[in-house]
């Protein structure tokens, strides 16, 4: 069968259409091409943004961090000032407590010297009394008790000594003199019963009212007379109760109540006695 001619596609429209079809293609691929590198960039991009993103997040977490920390420090640091501050009010308490005391230091200062200056005084007035008592009191262990007097002048004398020192010594003496007017007690001594005759014996006290003397072999007694200032002869009826005041004294018996003559009463009541009860 034939067609006509009209209908016989020439070369040259099969070349064109093949041309086309190549163009076409040629779109085709280049279009996907685009579309491929476009979805690349798009990866890119959405890449890039996530890194920023991430970028960002680890900076906001760093600042966050860091805030905490400098949050934290600002707390550190307000604690501290707050002890800071509690300390300088306590400081300030000690300045003024200290000052305090110090000007009662100086007063104090100021009040020893006063006081001072009227002490000194004070311990000779002491002294004289010490010494008085001495020579208008029953001659108890006056040699001791001399001995004492004159240790107290000298100490008094003495700049390497305390005032202190001085004052508690004196007050010890007195003590002392207190203790021979209120106890009963024997020593050995000497008595001068007369310009040539002096004797060795047991002497005896009770307190500051009674004094005797009674000779080793026990078979003679004395009697000081505060009055007379001098020894007298006690009567043979009174030796017993002598004798039993020394067996009380040397701790030889039992306390018992005692009748002795005082060496404080006059020279004509001899026999006047006293009871000591012990």
């Amino acid at each position: 069968m034939q067609f006509p001619s009209s209908f016989i596609p020439s070369c040259d429209s099969r070349i064109g259409v093949k041309l086309k079809g190549i163009t076409l293609a040629m779109i085709a691929v280049a279009s996907f091409s685009a579309q491929a590198d476009s979805l690349d960039n798009a990866r890119n991009i959405e890449r890039q943004t996530n890194q920023v993103a991430q970028n960002a997040q680890q900076k906001i977490d760093a600042n966050s961090d860091q805030s905490f920390q400098l949050q934290a420090e600002v707390e550190r640091l307000q604690d501290q000032i707050d002890n800071l501050s509690l300390y300088q009010a306590h400081l300030k308490k000690l300045v003024a407590s200290q000052e305090a005391e110090k000007t009662s230091i100086d007063e104090q200062l100021t009040n020893i010297t006063e006081t001072r200056q009227g002490v000194v005084p004070l311990m000779y007035h002491m002294i004289d009394g010490l010494q008085a008592s001495l020579e208008q009191g029953v001659p108890v262990r006056m040699a001791s008790r001399k001995k004492r007097l004159d240790e107290l002048k000298t100490l008094m004398g003495r700049a390497d000594i305390s005032e202190a020192e001085k004052y508690r010594r004196i007050l010890e003496a007195y003590q002392i003199e207190i203790d021979y007017g209120s106890k009963l007690g024997v020593y050995e001594g000497q008595i001068k019963l007369s310009q040539d005759d002096i004797r060795q014996v047991d002497l005896l006290y009770v307190g500051k009212i009674v004094l005797l003397a009674r000779s080793k072999d026990a078979q003679h007694a004395w009697l000081w007379s505060q009055s007379q200032q001098q020894w007298q002869d006690v009567s043979a009826d009174q030796k017993s109760d002598i004798n039993q005041a020394y067996a009380l004294a040397n701790k030889q018996q039992a306390p018992s109540l005692l009748h002795l003559p005082l060496s404080v009463t006059q020279a004509s009541e001899p026999n006047s006695s006293t009871q000591e009860t012990k």
